[in-house]
């Protein structure tokens, strides 16, 4: 019996020893160990990144486009795209967000309002980067916000300075004593904008009424009824509005009612004029921030909402002319 403990007991040492020169070895053989930190994971070489855009349309198309082009031009093929529009759906945009979560990708793109609210119903873990969202304390329901989000979410705006577009305004249509808003009252950064035009234009001696439809069964309606009751409108960043500016641009044409436009997708469609940012280098600053988070040089809750700081008025030839409007020289003709 003595014997037989002894070799049990010799036997059992060397599998041990064999086990931990096993492991030990594990960090030499490519798993991504070093002797220092045998147990230090490999750097990722692969990345994939979830887009969801709400809708089809010229300014939201920009953005995206710049952020695959920032992306690409910093992690060329080591960043793989899932790009998925929702159709102006929320509830699709949900559906989105919610499969990028199931794959697992390391950051999402929400390009426009509610795509960032879907995303961020989806999840507060994987990093999420809004662009083309106006206001994120009203989308996201923050209270005094500060410019920073504080969780997984951060990115771009494109609200252009609203108290020069009311100045653009009184300048273009001096005559002019009240203006109309014509915005989607389901999104609540048109709603911001709306607000805050309102006490603007208010400030300039302007009488301002606002007008909100839900889509394109109610939008010439509402819009004909804000052409009867006002001298100019304006529109703001909005998406639904940019989907529907061919209607709202035959109700105006037919009343002879001018339109200012906050960005220059609607007023390529509708507008006289605009202060616009440009959505494509909005789009590409956003990709930035995301090549930031994914190589781990930034962490995205520190990671302040960035803006445009070069809006630029431009505007469309061919509507000026149909109302008689003098453009001034500091403006840029749409192409």
């Amino acid at each position: 019996m003595k014997k037989s403990s002894r070799f049990i007991t010799i036997l059992l040492g060397l599998c041990l020893a064999f086990a931990l020169t096993a492991c030990g070895g594990g960090g030499n053989s490519g798993g991504g160990g070093d002797d220092e930190n045998p147990q230090s994971a490999p750097a990722k070489t692969t990345f994939t990144v979830g887009i969801c855009q709400l809708v089809q349309h010229d300014a939201l198309d920009a953005a995206t486009k710049g952020f695959r082009q920032a992306l690409t031009d910093e992690l060329g093929d080591s960043v793989v795209f899932d790009e998925q529009n929702g159709s102006g759906d929320s509830a699709t945009c949900a559906t989105i967000c919610n499969g990028f979560v199931s794959n697992n990708v390391d950051l999402i793109m929400a390009n426009a309002t509610p795509a960032l609210q879907a995303a961020v119903a989806a999840t507060d873990q994987i990093p999420i980067l809004g662009t083309s969202v106006t206001e994120y304390g009203a989308a996201l329901g923050i209270d005094n916000f500060s410019g920073v989000c504080g969780n997984n979410v951060s990115g771009t705006s494109d609200l252009p300075p609203l108290d020069e577009q009311a100045k653009m305004i009184k300048d273009l249509f001096p005559e002019a004593k009240t203006v109309g808003i014509i915005y989607g009252n389901s999104e609540v950064n048109s709603i911001y904008q709306k607000d805050v035009m309102t006490e603007e234009l208010t400030k300039l001696g302007l009488t301002v009424t606002s007008y909100g439809f839900t889509d394109s069964n109610d939008v010439s309606l509402v819009a004909q009824t804000a052409c009867e009751e006002n001298d100019v409108l304006f529109i703001p960043t909005d998406n639904k509005a940019a989907d529907n500016a061919d209607a709202i641009d035959a109700v105006a044409r037919a009343a002879k009612t001018p339109i200012i436009a906050g960005e220059e997708g609607i007023c390529a469609k509708c507008g006289v004029a605009t202060l616009t940012i440009d959505y494509y280098q909005l789009g590409y600053a956003t990709g930035k921030m995301a090549v930031k988070i994914l190589l781990g040089e930034a962490d995205v809750s520190q990671m302040a909402i960035e803006y445009d700081p070069n809006p630029v008025k431009k505007y469309n030839k061919e509507i000026a002319e149909l109302y008689g409007v003098t453009i001034p020289d500091d403006y840029i003709a749409l192409n």
